[in-house]
């Protein structure tokens, strides 16, 4: 399959969208797909880029209008997108991201052009505020017609079917992965003394991850010498974390590393014994599996889809308020001095060796951190998430292209009429590039990705697969 990720989110901005779009692009490739990326350009970065396995980025020059995401004009950047698609021979458009303005105009275009889209949906959205209600009737408008959708919890799910009133048979619910080869934990990179625990917080310091109740929390625990923070991301709410820290003379106990680069996440993560969670709304929470597959122990808010992700036994659940948070974490903390003081008197009794098993589950009911690490790869893994989502690309290619009056009695249901007016200028601007630009003076390209590994191919033999290895050098040398 020849599949076109958009999104206006991606590398070198850093996320769980970003993350979810390389990884599963990836898997794809290494799968015999053929798979392209459509984002906006950022800073410099313009033009066709190449990343790991042969990934090709189009980085689109168009203008950011807020927050990372370009001006949703629908028709200005029709010609381009269409270019790019042609010239790919695309079968599926994969949207990613709600507030995406540039995922939705490439399904739309796509959809006109006869293509195949899937749309993945990463957030939760309320119903009350404006901002809200504009954000659904714009998705309810842009997934009409759109082949089929994904949302990571079924508590996505259900917020999805209930804003954009998709019909619920065209929902399916895949989650998110982690890379837990790479999430390995790493216990001597923690303090070696009895007493230290360092309780990690790893996220984007803004209003809708909780600051507000990590802020209530430090001074609750500043009678607690032994408990440092670690806390890495930035945002707009640092500055109260940084007061809160100043106030209570705890600067030597919470620790500011700022933004933070995904590469260096594990780094920070291997250092604590407790992730703490307090977002207010997840869909589902990537940082809290990352976290466990470093082996932390993680309390986090009980909001959204995150009763979903991870099992009771690596997670404790907390209601969003700063009591409740802080008695949840006075758990963990008292689970980590138990395993600690365990763990030392193992060492004084002279009965410890690198082949020792985890306690008798008689003085400690908790995971160590391998086995936390373990628990999270038998759950979630990219290469069940890829077989997921192929599948739900070949429902979509099984379904018949949408005409033009069924597209335009789609969007009527909405309520929204204006709409059917840019469907149909869109169509029109279409119909003019086929006359203004014709298909056949568009330069196709090669329809497999040429720098796919021989080890990669399925389903051909090894002399098929050396045969075309040899013309697709020939042909890019």
């Amino acid at each position: 399959m020849r599949i076109c990720m958009a999104s206006d989110f991606f590398y070198p901005n850093m996320g769980g969208v970003e993350e979810h779009i390389f990884n599963l692009s990836q898997c794809l490739l290494a799968r015999g797909h053929k798979v392209i990326v459509i984002t906006h350009s950022y800073a410099d970065r313009k033009g066709i880029r190449h990343m790991t396995n042969g990934l090709k980025v189009y980085y689109i020059p168009i203008k950011v209008f807020y927050n990372q995401v370009v001006l949703p004009t629908m028709i200005c950047n029709i010609p381009l997108i269409r270019y790019i698609l042609l010239r790919e021979q695309i079968e599926i458009v994969h949207g990613h991201s709600a507030f995406s303005t540039l995922a939705h105009e490439t399904m739309n275009v796509a959809q006109l052009l006869g293509l195949r889209s899937v749309f993945t949906d990463h957030s939760l959205f309320g119903f009350a505020d404006l901002s809200a209600v504009v954000t659904n009737k714009f998705l309810e408008i842009s997934l009409a017609n759109c082949n089929h959708c994904i949302c990571v919890s079924h508590t996505g799910k259900e917020n999805t079917v209930l804003r954009a009133k998709v019909h619920q048979d065209k929902v399916s619910v895949i989650p998110n992965a982690v890379d837990t080869a790479y999430f390995t934990p790493n216990p001597c990179r923690r303090p070696n003394d009895d007493e230290t625990i360092n309780v990690v917080v790893v996220s984007r310091l803004v209003y809708r991850k909780g600051v507000d109740l990590l802020a209530g929390i430090l001074p609750k625990l500043k009678h607690l010498p032994n408990v440092h923070f670690i806390i890495g991301g930035d945002g707009p709410k640092r500055a109260l974390l940084e007061e809160i820290r100043e106030r209570n003379n705890i600067q030597d106990r919470v620790v500011m590393l700022g933004a933070l680069e995904h590469a260096k996440v594990r780094d920070v993560l291997v250092q604590g014994h407790i992730f703490l969670n307090t977002s207010l709304t997840e869909a589902y929470c990537m940082a809290i599996v990352e976290a466990a597959a470093c082996g932390l122990q993680v309390v986090s808010t009980k909001v959204g889809g995150i009763p979903e992700v991870l099992p009771s036994s690596l997670i404790i659940l907390t209601e969003p308020t700063v009591d409740s948070v802080y008695r949840g974490l006075r758990e963990a903390i008292a689970r980590e001095m138990e395993k600690k003081q365990i763990t030392s008197s193992r060492y004084m009794n002279g009965s410890i060796d690198g082949l020792a098993p985890t306690p008798s589950k008689a003085t400690y009911s908790g995971l160590c951190a391998f086995e936390r690490n373990q628990t999270v790869a038998n759950l979630y893994n990219w290469n069940n998430v890829t077989e997921r989502t192929e599948k739900v690309y070949k429902t979509a290619l099984r379904e018949a292209p949408a005409a033009l009056d069924l597209m335009m009695k789609n969007c009527l249901r909405s309520g929204v009429w204006p709409f059917v007016l840019v469907i149909s200028l869109c169509h029109l601007i279409l119909r003019f590039l086929d006359w203004f630009v014709p298909r056949k003076y568009i330069d196709l390209c090669c329809p497999d990705n040429p720098f796919l590994s021989t080890d990669h191919v399925q389903g051909r033999s090894m002399e098929n697969v050396a045969s075309t290895v040899r013309k697709k050098r020939e042909k890019f040398s």
